[in-house]
């Protein structure tokens, strides 16, 4: 359970002392965010705020993990990196989006075929990595089986599990992205998450199927459920750190940088765990704001009109009147029912099994 600790405070330090240096390269090189016009008025004071904040906690998070495995002596797993790959695989196609955003002085940044191919490119890499590293009992970091708990049902075969990650993915990214509206609002949110998936994987661990000692008859098979619990103390400690300058009023943005690597790895984490569906849960304000999204297109093109104000749904209540703060606070509180929720669901699915 060491691991567990440094690797939390280690991305914790590295992440509260290095966004500021961030801050001010940022700043120095002119990379500043680009607001739209048609967002929020209240918006438009933020224009120039360093974005691509999500350098420094996936740095923090990569070198948290490193440093942990170095001081403990123990060697790095592959699901611990698939889901460090998949983080910085997405973040590196956020960066390309951010840095055309704000060199190219190009709004929309990657165009979206561009964008699409990147994602699609490490979803793949990371599908098909996930099913190989097979274990000395023959368990894989992943399971072509769907999950909620644990597996359940039949298998998909190898092509449908690959189509299931890469929308799992894709879908966990873009809402990140989405929620990424508001002064820490995403960032915070993804502390909560990242957190239960630090409780998961230790209580994953406990119950192994190959540890006879430990385990009951409801025990897990997964490959290096304790690793994914340092992968996910690193992640939140360095969200943690960051937060400190990204919430309100923020000195910096985590840019798609940021939120498409958070996305990807909350996503890797849950296909690791097997706790795939689980995540829709665990991440129901991710899940809440997509939804706003869908149904605002969806009403607007079948009827020509708006079910909110503005979409994502943080926008809607900004035009509302709520002040910033109160709609950061306020879908915190939500994003933390989620989590309890879905850690009740996982214990109770234990339990019951």
């Amino acid at each position: 359970m060491r691991q567990i600790l440094f690797a939390a405070a280690i991305g914790l330090v590295l992440s509260l002392v290095g966004t500021p240096v961030l801050i001010r390269i940022l700043a120095r090189n002119g990379y500043g965010q680009m607001i739209r016009d048609d967002g929020p008025k209240a918006h438009h004071s933020k224009r120039g705020t360093p974005t691509m904040g999500g350098i420094a906690f996936i740095l923090a998070t990569l070198v948290a993990y490193g440093l942990t495995k170095l001081l403990v002596g123990s060697a790095p797993t592959p699901s611990g990196l698939l889901v460090l790959f998949l983080m910085t695989g997405m973040g590196l196609v956020g960066f390309l989006d951010d840095y055309i955003k704000i060199v190219k002085q190009r709004s929309l940044g990657l165009r979206a075929k561009a964008k699409l191919a990147g994602q699609l490119i490490v979803g793949i890499v990371f599908a098909v990595g996930s099913l190989r590293f097979a274990d000395a009992s023959g368990v894989t970091p992943a399971s072509t089986k769907l999950s909620f708990v644990t597996d359940f049902g039949w298998s998909l075969g190898p092509v449908l599990f690959a189509l299931w990650a890469i929308f799992m993915i894709l879908a966990m990214s873009n809402g990140v992205n989405l929620t990424d509206g508001l002064d820490g609002l995403a960032t915070g949110a993804s502390v909560m998450v990242f957190g239960a998936y630090v409780f998961i994987g230790i209580w994953e661990y406990g119950q192994t199927c190959g540890s006879a000692a430990t385990a009951g008859p409801n025990c897990y098979s997964v490959e290096n459920p304790l690793d994914l619990a340092v992968v996910a103390a690193a992640l939140m400690g360095a969200c943690f750190g960051f937060l400190w300058w990204n919430t309100s009023p923020a000195k910096i943005f985590m840019g798609d940088t940021g939120s498409l690597a958070l996305g990807g790895a909350l996503a890797g984490l849950a296909i690791c765990s097997h706790t795939e569906m689980l995540l829709a849960i665990l991440g129901g304000l991710f899940v809440l704001i997509t939804l706003s999204v869908i149904i605002q297109v969806g009403s607007f093109r079948m009827t020509g009109k708006r079910v909110f104000k503005m979409a994502p749904l943080q926008h809607h209540f900004e035009l509302k009147g709520w002040s910033e703060v109160l709609i950061v606070v306020r879908f915190w509180i939500i994003q933390g029912l989620c989590v309890a929720v879905g850690l009740g669901l996982f214990y109770a699915g234990w339990v019951t099994n």
